[in-house]
């Protein structure tokens, strides 16, 4: 008797292959980038070229090496997802090498190591992106500057140098501290919120061109949210996650936390709930589970803002929540018809 097949999740099918669903969140993806590109430069349009490219080529090898078909992996367009995900995570101006490193690491160690495609057990582009934070911090803090008045984005021009031929008086000459980085160094000092939201770097919600690109990921996951794509528990979990934390903060003191919407109007955060956190691989898999997964990211994700070392603490959170998917399964997985609880 031959034993069982059991296949990763997702199970349910959608009338549609993994190409057509990558390509389809390539796509929401799109509206994000450009508004990306057009407040703060090109140098976000290179990183991810850079990171398709590494990713694909990283893919073959590692198919290659094991002795595995290359066309249906190539074409599937996972790793390009993976390549964008972890590009718009890193800043436009990270150095070439790190962006390299990073997609070679979510795809190899991420991907790979675990078997391919739907049997990975942390989100590969959050694992790369960890790694490479925590190896080289100093580069992944480089952030283009807010684009006040009398400031403009680095050209097509100026980005290629930054990344691929780096200098300290090129970087700090367009370079800045996003609004999580200035809000986590200002209330070390022990300013006000108050006092550093006056900054000119701020909007009207979050950080000044931040807070657009957010809502360009949220019209891409409210896109992905209409094509069925992804269900609605795990980016409503995580909002109010994120929220409820954050929101308890700040009515405790809000000299010292700022307001949820602020936590919410981050690229992170949209990015997060709806692109990431969603990976049906290594996310949750019942209705209920996934409401608990998504709170669970939100949560975690606003506690690290709040006390953590890293100004965002999303892509922790999801490789917590990652962990924590099987045990969620475990205890949220609906009663079976005729069993007795």
């Amino acid at each position: 008797m031959t034993e069982p097949v059991v296949i990763s999740s997702p199970h349910r099918h959608m009338g549609m292959t993994v190409r057509d669903v990558m390509l389809r969140v390539a796509a929401a993806l799109v509206p994000g980038i450009l508004v990306y590109a057009g407040i703060f430069g090109p140098g976000v349009l290179i990183q991810c070229i850079l990171a398709v490219i590494t990713g694909l080529a990283t893919e073959a090898l590692i198919l290659l090496w094991r002795g595995r078909p290359l066309r249906p992996a190539l074409s599937d367009g996972s790793v390009i997802v993976t390549g964008l995900l972890l590009a718009l995570c890193l800043s436009p101006l990270s150095p070439w090498w790190a962006t390299v490193i990073a997609t070679v690491f979510a795809v190899g160690l991420g991907k790979h190591a675990f078997g391919g495609l739907g049997q990975n057990l942390f989100n590969p582009a959050m694992v790369g992106f960890v790694f490479v934070l925590l190896c080289f911090p100093a580069q992944m803090n480089q952030w283009p500057a807010a684009p006040v008045e009398g400031t403009t984005s680095p050209g097509i021009t100026d980005s290629l140098a930054i990344i691929f031929v780096p200098t300290d008086t090129a970087v700090d000459a367009v370079s800045g501290a996003s609004a999580l980085n200035h809000m986590k160094s200002r209330l070390g000092l022990m300013e006000m919120v108050s006092e550093i939201r006056t900054a000119p770097i701020y909007g009207s919600l979050g950080g000044r061109g931040w807070e657009w690109i957010a809502l360009a990921w949220l019209a891409g996951g409210v896109a992905l949210l209409a094509l069925g794509l992804i269900r609605w528990h795990i980016p409503a979990g995580f909002i109010a996650g994120m929220t409820v934390f954050s929101g308890v903060a700040w009515l405790l003191n809000a000299d010292v936390y700022a307001a949820p919407l602020f936590h919410l109007a981050t690229p992170g955060a949209t990015l997060g709930a709806f692109f990431i956190a969603t990976d049906p691989v290594t996310a949750a898999t019942s209705d209920r589970g996934r409401l608990v997964y998504g709170a669970l990211i939100g949560a975690l994700a606003c506690l690290l803002r709040l006390w953590g070392i890293y100004p965002d603490g999303v892509a922790f959170a999801v490789l917590i929540g990652n962990a924590c998917a099987p045990v969620i399964d475990r205890f949220t997985q609906p009663r079976v018809l005729g069993v007795m609880p």
